[in-house]
């Protein structure tokens, strides 16, 4: 007991030494220990009579009382080790539609680090500030501009290697990819399709594992399973495959995520559309919606809310608007 306390003691006056004006100021008997030599406490004394060894003795008991209960207490006062750290959040096609929102929501949380990843960082630190005009096909969408004060900027496209990629994933914990490819020349959209959703979204898996990337969210479609429950022919899958068979894309891409080892969140929406919600939002499961619309806001939200929400994880969340019920406010995944 005396040899252990005596090291208790050692432990606490080299520890205190660092922070010895804090310490002797909530315990001030540490102050009057912290000049004896815990080595002494073993030293023996043959040339004392037995009045000065008893009050060796006792010293020595008191001193080692104070060190065994200062053991406890006095730790309570060191500076606590911080093992918060901040997440550092990369969102993929950042400058997309989609991507914008969840760049925006992921840059007004506090303790949040977001790394927009961008094709052209010049350009994008431009368009993100701006409000725009998209014409897709018969579409004319208007896309508004963001504060992007905070985000960092890094060069991310996916035809670049995945080593170039991981670089630009470096030090991030999560990634949300918001990717896809627009639609343009028709007989250039299956090439596109086969090259962003697929090859381009895989490398960025590849590319987030060598990042060391924890949790990955990627946006993807409904119906993109559809072949294997008997929806191909249903009018969702016939009008949304035709551009580029981008389902069937996107579910090679899924499929991989799924067997990378990460933990991933699919969220599959219906027809997006650029205006806010117009009714609630409703979280269906893996292979069950063949029809709806829903803004891109809660898709948004929702990409932002399964970086975090543990009822998310690896799993696929279905996504459309409930046109028979008022919106709500966004608060979290009601599944």
């Amino acid at each position: 007991m005396v040899k252990l306390s005596a090291i208790i003691l050692t432990l606490l006056l080299s520890t205190a030494s660092s922070f010895a004006p804090s310490l002797t100021t909530h315990h001030p008997s540490l102050a009057s220990i912290r000049s004896v030599s815990p080595s002494a406490l073993f030293e023996s004394t043959p040339n004392q009579d037995d009045t000065s060894s008893s009050s060796i003795s006792t010293s020595r008991r008191t001193l080692l009382t104070n060190a065994a209960t200062l053991s406890t207490s006095t730790l309570l006062f060191l500076p606590k080790a911080s093992h918060a750290t901040q997440d550092t959040i990369v969102v993929a096609g950042a400058t997309g539609q989609t991507g914008r929102r969840i760049l925006e929501r992921l840059a007004s949380k506090p303790g949040v680090s977001v790394i927009a990843g961008v094709r052209n960082v010049e350009k994008a630190t431009k368009s993100l500030g701006e409000s725009s005009t998209v014409i897709r096909g018969a579409m004319v969408q208007k896309v508004p501009g963001m504060d992007a004060a905070g985000v960092k900027l890094r060069r991310l496209d996916v035809s670049d290697s995945t080593e170039s990629i991981a670089a630009a994933l470096s030090g991030a914990n999560s990634l949300v990819i918001a990717v896809g490819f627009v639609p343009s020349n028709p007989l250039k959209m299956a090439a596109a399709a086969h090259e962003v959703d697929n090859i381009g979204t895989c490398k960025l898996i590849d590319a987030a594992k060598s990042a060391g990337i924890k949790k990955i969210v990627l946006v993807s479609s409904i119906l993109t399973n559809g072949r294997a429950w008997g929806q191909e022919k249903s009018p969702g899958f016939v009008v949304t495959n035709a551009f580029g068979n981008v389902l069937d894309e996107k579910l090679v891409a899924e499929n991989y995520l799924r067997k990378s080892g990460i933990d991933y969140t699919i969220v599959r929406p219906g027809g997006l559309k650029a205006k806010p919600p117009s009714g609630a939002l409703r979280i269906s499961g893996e292979d069950t919606l063949i029809a709806g619309e829903i803004s891109r806001d809660l898709v948004a939200d929702v990409c932002v809310a399964s970086l975090t929400d543990g009822k998310a994880s690896n799993k696929v969340l279905e996504i459309i608007e409930d046109e028979e019920t008022e919106p709500k406010v966004f608060n979290g995944l009601n599944m």
